[in-house]
């Protein structure tokens, strides 16, 4: 199969709006899991849609032998929502190519990297009758929802799902050719807050000053989530966090300059973050406390002179190997009591959360992968954590038992969860290589 054909079908891929956090897009979630389905049984694998309470599960395997390893290759089809749309160039669910750069929702994250996957195995069937290892597929649709129910799928298929070793490339790469191998990722637990004041909007002028303005607790209660070094003053927080390596950070100093690149990246006239780090480690390495969204009283054009009767915000905590998302979000609950007047009510609803992951990046398995990003890319791969959350990745961990390589095919300004998503063809092509090289050196391994 040709890299023409394999583009073809990737655009295909591309076209189906799989929206998961939109029920409207339920109807397609299903069609591009069918699809799927139908593709991975063509290319001489045995593929089955699974449903769940939620979008489908796809599993593919070939045909298994006891005297080879077996390789879970992980990835979702589900894409984030495309607001917002006009912002965007070129339609989001309209693959367009420009100067070899594909432009479409999910390019990057994650159709265009785990169809690479799918791509190499395709192109090893077909010139080698089989592969060198026991592989299954397993491809869902909730992903970019938190995965809710792919823990409980995991366990229920335990058995069928045994693997040796699982391969994601859902990451990043720190810069275009540079092989990246991510070894953790951080946590995260998210929580909204809502302070009540008034049973109604107030007039500002005949209430203000002697009523409580639930705008300015949410504000306050906000900016108290740091102190002036930009530490993080909820009480306990830091009281789990395993430190950084001395080679971690030995290495990552050494990467090009980590604060110009993420100026670069961002466009921010300036960095802030916690004092005593660097940008790198920040992003990779040491947890955070983020405001996501925060809201209440008039919004439209000019002025209301109103005091709100309520005000919300909603917080994300990225956090680090050794913290417990239950323990934190149970910390900033206990924190954002503690600081909120009497003068008003506050509810706090906890969101999703999911644990920190990180393996021995010197293992067989992960120098196995190093090797295989080496080939593929002809330079030495760099070990980085990265700072977002994958929390399905210590679902496989804790129910499968078994770690997780992360190769991932993203470059800094792919812009996933933006608008103009977008994914390089060099790094799809490349993914195809990646693919056929990793799955030799696994089925090498002693």
């Amino acid at each position: 199969m040709n890299a023409i054909t394999h583009l073809d079908e990737l655009f295909t891929l591309l076209a189906f709006p799989s929206i998961s956090t939109d029920r409207e897009y339920k109807v397609d979630l299903d069609h591009c899991a069918e699809w799927l389905t139908e593709k991975l049984n063509s290319i001489g694998l045995t593929a089955e849609k699974h449903p769940t309470p939620g979008h489908p599960v796809v599993i593919a395997r070939n045909e298994h032998r006891t005297d080879r390893k077996t390789v879970l290759i992980y990835g979702h089809y589900d894409v984030q929502p495309v607001d917002p749309l006009e912002l965007w160039n070129t339609p989001p669910f309209e693959p367009t190519v420009k100067d070899g750069v594909i432009y479409a929702r999910g390019s990057t994250d994650n159709k265009g990297q785990h169809f690479a996957h799918i791509c190499g195995v395709a192109d090893t069937i077909k010139e080698d009758g089989d592969l060198p290892v026991n592989l299954i597929f397993l491809l869902e649709g909730e992903e970019e929802i938190g995965s809710p129910h792919l823990e409980a799928f995991l366990k229920e298929h335990a058995d069928e799902l045994k693997c040796d070793v699982i391969v994601v490339s859902d990451t990043g790469m720190v810069a275009p050719g540079v092989p990246t191998f991510t070894y953790g990722l951080r946590g995260i637990a998210c929580l909204e807050f809502i302070i009540k004041g008034p049973a109604i909007d107030l007039h500002s002028g005949i209430y203000g000053g002697a009523v409580a303005n639930p705008a300015t607790i949410a504000a306050e209660l906000v900016a108290g989530l740091h102190d002036e070094n930009q530490h993080i003053a909820i009480e306990g927080f830091y009281d789990d966090v395993l430190p950084l390596e001395s080679w971690e950070r030995e290495q990552w100093a050494a990467l090009p300059d980590g604060d110009a690149a993420t100026l670069k990246e961002t466009a921010v006239p300036g960095l802030l973050g916690e004092q005593g780090y660097t940008s790198l480690e920040r992003r990779w390495g040491r947890p955070t406390a983020e405001v996501n969204g925060i809201g209440g009283g008039y919004q439209g054009e000019g002025s209301k002179t109103i005091i709100p009767s309520e005000a919300f915000a909603k917080l994300s905590f990225r956090l680090v190997p050794g913290q417990s998302p239950a323990k934190i979000l149970q910390l900033a609950e206990a924190h954002l009591r503690k600081h909120c007047p009497e003068s008003v009510t506050i509810e706090i609803h906890a969101g999703h959360a999911g644990n920190a992951y990180v393996m021995d990046a010197h293992s067989d398995f992960g120098k196995a992968a190093q090797s295989a990003l080496q080939k593929t890319f002809d330079a030495d791969p760099v070990l980085i954590r990265e700072g977002g959350s994958i929390p399905i990745i210590d679902s496989f961990k804790q129910v499968l038992g078994v770690d997780t390589l992360m190769c991932g095919l993203a470059l800094p300004d792919c812009q996933a969860h933006a608008p103009n998503e977008n994914f390089p063809i060099a790094n799809f092509e490349a993914g195809i290589r990646l693919n056929r090289l990793l799955l030799q050196e696994l089925a090498d391994l002693a």
